[in-house]
């Protein structure tokens, strides 16, 4: 590992990491598109992945999540994720993860208060705004679960094409590229936006942008760096023993 680099994330006061699906897929998880595979090859993802969609077929979107599910279910953090968590564990605060997976695997390896741009696969929230007959306690188990007095149903608490990102989630990634010293851009081709503009924010910040792909990105050019490597290899290499 470059020694030059090393250096950068020693003396870095703040930290942050911006991941992208090519992070997880060293784990084994198929990216958006490749997930769309046998039964599913027939469909496009923006013929799923919206609120109208759900509307129209809850029962084949909630099923074609819950196959997502399973499969994000049998996969394990990698290298990469564990490099992540044990530099936040032996340096609170130091380091902020900013990840645009619904995967979960920041949060499996121990990563701590991981900003899910994009939401959680394994997690649920109300389609509607909830009543106060809205209760997880009393869902009528279904494809997907409802409420059994008002029928609001469940629905996989991801973002979904056409919808914004969480308010406080964003608002605390803009802070982390804001005020890091260092962001190392990780797995990601830097063409979904807003969260690939943090980059540049991090950049015009005055912070050192380092972009961890082994191939070219959209972000190669905001970059001051580009390590062509991926996450599993050359994360432990750089934050082991810093």
């Amino acid at each position: 590992m470059d020694e030059e680099l090393r250096a950068w994330v020693r003396s870095a006061r703040a930290i942050a990491v911006l991941s992208g699906a090519g992070m997880s897929a060293e784990s084994g998880v198929p990216t958006f598109r490749d997930a769309l595979t046998g039964l599913w090859a027939r469909f496009d993802p923006q013929q799923l992945a919206t609120e109208a969609a759900f509307r129209r077929q809850p029962q084949l979107v909630w099923d074609w999540y819950a196959e997502r599910r399973a499969g994000v279910a049998k996969v394990q953090a990698n290298a990469g994720h564990r490099a992540i968590a044990d530099f936040q564990r032996r340096h609170p605060g130091r380091l902020t993860v900013i990840t645009q997976n619904v995967d979960g695997l920041h949060q499996r390896a121990g990563g701590v208060g991981v900003l899910a741009l994009h939401g959680n696969l394994a997690q649920d929230r109300w389609l509607d705004a909830p009543r106060a007959c809205c209760r997880e306690q009393t869902l009528v188990d279904g494809r997907p679960p409802h409420c059994p007095v008002c029928g609001n149903l469940r629905r996989p608490a991801v973002v979904w094409f056409g919808e914004m990102l969480p308010e406080a989630e964003l608002a605390a990634a803009q802070a982390a590229a804001e005020g890091c010293d260092l962001m190392l851009v990780v797995g990601t081709s830097g063409e979904v936006y807003p969260a690939a503009g943090l980059a540049a924010v991090a950049r015009q910040a005055g912070a050192r942008v380092l972009v961890v792909n082994p191939d070219a990105t959209a972000l190669d050019g905001v970059a001051t760096r580009c390590l062509r490597a991926t996450a599993a290899v050359a994360l432990p290499a750089l934050l082991d023993g810093a």
